[in-house]
Formats: C-alpha cells, structure tokens, sequence
C-alpha cells in the first residue's frame, strides 16, 4: 500500500513538472508555446518508466502473496476436515471400546485376583532381571580388559567365566521362576473351577430343597408345585404340559422319570411343546467351561449371581445330565434354529438319543437333518462324544478341537459346525484363530461367518411325526 502511495505522489510531480514545462510566452500581441529541453523530457520518461516497472512488481508481489494465502486456506481446509474425521473415528472407536468394556467387565473382575499375583511374580523377575543385566555389564567390561602382565591368559579371563556360571545359575533360576509361575496360573485357574463348582452345587442343592419343600406343602395342601404358569412338578416336558393345556411360552418346573424337579424354557407351539436346551443371542455367558467347572456340564444359568445376564430367557444351556433325563427312554427331535446378521433364518431336525455320562454323553443321530441347510453334525456310528478344552473327546486324534475352537460341543474334526464357540458380533475378526472360535454352521454361512442367534430345543419324535 505504501508503495502504491508513493508511486501515485511520483506520478502527480511529474504532471506537475510537465504542466509547467510549457509555458505560454506573449510576443506581438499572440501567445506563444514555450517547449521544455530535450533533457527535461528524457528525466521525466525515464521517471515514468521506473514508476510502471516499480508498480509491476508490487503487483507480482501480491499476486504471489494471494497465491499463497490462497494455498495455506486449502491447506487449512484440509486439515479442518481431516480432524473431522478423525474426531467421528475417535467418537466410534470410543463407542467400540465402551461396549467391549461392558462386555468384558465380568471378566476383569474375575481376572483381579490373578492379576495381583502376577504382578507380585513380575516385581521378582524384574529385580532378578535387574542383577543379571548388571553382572552382564561388568563381565562385559573385564572381557575388554587386557590381561596383567606375568599371568598368562588365566587373569581376569577366570573371573569372567566365574561370572559366566552365575549367570548361567542365575538364567536358571529364571526359568525355574518363570514354571513356577505357571504352575501358579494353573492351579489358580483349577482353585477358580472348583469355586464356581461348589457355589453350582450349593445353589442346585438349594434349588431342590425348595422345590422338594413345595413338593411336600403340595401334597399336604392337595395342590401342585407351580413355574411361570400353573403345572405341575410331575411333568415330564414341556410336551407333557403343552398336553395338559399349556399354551404359553416361558419358564416352567418340570420332573423327568428319575431326576430331581428343574426349571426349563418350554416353547409351546401349535404342533407341541419343546424344551429349549440352548440359546445364543448377545454373549452375556461364557460357554468356554471346563467339564467340572459346572458338574457334568451342568446348566450355565443356575448361578445367576456369577453370571448375572444369565436366565432362561436369555442366553443359557441347560445341561448334559438335564438334556438327557429329558430324552431318555423314547424317540426324540432335536431341532436347530439359526439366524444371521441379516435376520435370514433356518432351521433343521435330527431324530436322536443321547448316552450318559458314562459314553461321555455321545450324541446319536439317528437319520439325515430334515428343512433348512445340510447337516454339519456327522452321523457317526458310534455317536459323537461331548467335549471340553479339559476332556478331548473329538474324533480327530492330532488335535483338541474344544480348546482350538472354544466352548464345549459335539466335535467331529472341528471344522463343521460349533454352536457353543465364542460369540462375535458382527463381522468375522481380523484374526484367523479368532475367526475359528466363533458360533459357526459350515453347510449355512461358512466356517468363519458368526451367527447371531442359535436355538436348540428337543420334543418327543411324535411332533416330528404329527408336523
């Protein structure tokens, strides 16, 4: 601006001098025009000329300052609309990371006890670490030393080797730490099963007290023990009750021929009624038990105080000793019941029986799957035996298909089907072995696909025949 002001001044002197180069001169009565020198004139073009030259130069000098004004508010621009993105991803990641915590708050808990002596084990192998990185310092620096004059090669260089046997010693003794600190997780992984085996325990014990309190009150007042809805505890299914009038849905008390009074889902339908032994839906249970972690893999919801998402309305198995004294002594259907992300469905049926505990409760298909997808349960002759990371029952003799895919099932070569696996929601992970763990049906969505909700349920074969 200031330039501009200057040239603006250069150029009104200039008019100035040039109006005054020509006078006007009187001689005999008429005007005459006096011109300037030729000297006059070049000073005054050659002012102009530095003018125009100075007024093109400021004005390629703020063309190039717009241009980069111009540049830094695209940069800017950019940048603004980069930390937007970044801003939603953070608002996502944060959203993500809150519903795992919430996911994994059950988990946290449980690990805390663990955790604090891990971190007691990790204080003493880090003193440890501490003494040997200094022992390496100093045999590093009597290696670099020359040996003394008049003792051969046997000076300093022995004790160096000396120093070399403690840290041999000292790395064994590492090592011992390190086993002694797995051995450790073991047994407190052991000491939390036999916990959660007990409490299991005291809460089925107190479950049959008071249904067997009822049973008596019952008989003494002429009445029936009552679930959900009125039924009584003599019931041997849901079908039994679905038989004597029940049409509704939900949580009743029933009493299998043999076994103690228990609580099921009973799914009443038009055709019958089905016991629900199993459903999938959110990932509020762990299904990654040991076999005695609930006894005989006794059903996951009886202890609701240390799995507190866990009822008969939400996700839940009910157990291998329950599922079958359920079936036990006749024909029965097993049905299969999935669905995906995309809410598509299907379902499928097996005629089968299931051993005790003595056949490791080996389930026996006795046909081909009918409706829905192909089976990816085998048809083995021998039946296929249950299965625990803690108890390797599969049919593939290399491998632990309960600890490799998680959860406990019915293995065959690990790679068809795993309703009890670990539950994903959404996508498939990134990681490979983690996509193995999920629930999963090959002959439907693929071995890596995690399904978003299962159902199983069992009825009489005498729905399978009337449908």
């Amino acid at each position: 601006m200031r330039t501009v002001t200057l040239a603006m001044c250069a150029a009104m002197a200039m008019a100035s001098a040039l109006t005054g180069a020509f006078p006007l001169e009187r001689k005999g009565g008429k005007e005459r025009v006096q011109f300037a020198a030729w000297d006059d004139v070049n000073v005054i073009a050659h002012g102009l000329l530095q003018l125009g030259q100075g007024l093109k130069e400021h004005v390629d000098k703020t063309k190039g300052q717009v241009r980069d004004l111009s540049a830094r508010l695209s940069a800017f621009d950019g940048t603004v609309a980069e930390l937007g993105l970044q801003t939603r991803r953070l608002q996502r990641d944060g959203e993500a990371r809150a519903r795992a915590r919430a996911l994994q708050g059950g988990e946290e808990e449980r690990a805390l006890n663990a955790s604090a002596e891990l971190r007691a084990q990790g204080a003493q192998l880090q003193g440890v670490g501490d003494r040997v990185s200094r022992l390496e310092e100093r045999v590093e620096a009597m290696m670099m030393l020359p040996p003394p004059r008049g003792t051969g090669t046997n000076g300093n260089y022995s004790d160096a080797r000396v120093i070399q046997w403690m840290l041999e010693a000292q790395n064994r003794r590492i090592d011992d730490l390190v086993g002694r600190i797995r051995q450790q997780q073991d047994n407190l992984e052991t000491q939390n099963v036999r916990i959660r085996t007990l409490q299991n325990q005291i809460q089925q014990r107190k479950e049959w007290s008071f249904l067997s309190r009822k049973v008596d009150e019952g008989s003494q007042n002429g009445s029936t023990v009552q679930g959900d809805s009125p039924t009584e505890v003599t019931s041997s299914d849901c079908h039994a009750l679905f038989l004597r009038g029940e049409t509704r849905s939900g949580v009743y008390t029933i009493q299998p021929i043999g076994s103690q009074p228990f609580q099921v889902f009973c799914e009443m339908t038009s055709e019958g009624g089905w016991t629900v032994i199993q459903r999938r839906q959110d990932g509020s249970v762990d299904f990654d038990q040991l076999w005695q972690a609930v006894p005989l893999y006794q059903p996951l919801c009886t202890v609701c105080l240390y799995w507190p998402l866990c009822s008969l309305t939400g996700e839940f198995w009910l157990g291998l000793e329950k599922i079958r004294s359920v079936s036990q002594g006749r024909d029965c259907v097993l049905q299969v019941a999935l669905s995906d992300w995309k809410d598509d469905a299907q379902s499928l049926r097996y005629s089968f029986r299931l051993d005790g505990e003595e056949g490791n409760y080996a389930l026996h298909l006795q046909d081909s799957a009918t409706g829905g997808p192909a089976s990816s349960l085998s048809t083995e002759a021998g039946g296929l035996p249950f299965s625990t990371r803690d108890r390797d029952n599969d049919l593939k003799a290399d491998t632990n298909c309960a600890k490799l895919l998680s959860g406990g099932w019915w293995f065959g070569n690990c790679g068809r089907s795993n309703l009890n696996g670990r539950y994903v929601p959404g996508q498939p992970p990134r990681q490979r072995h983690e996509r193995k763990q999920g629930v999963f049906w090959k002959t439907w969505r693929g071995r890596h696909y995690p399904l978003k909700t299962t159902v199983m349920k069992i009825a009489p074969a005498k729905i399978q025949h009337s449908s």
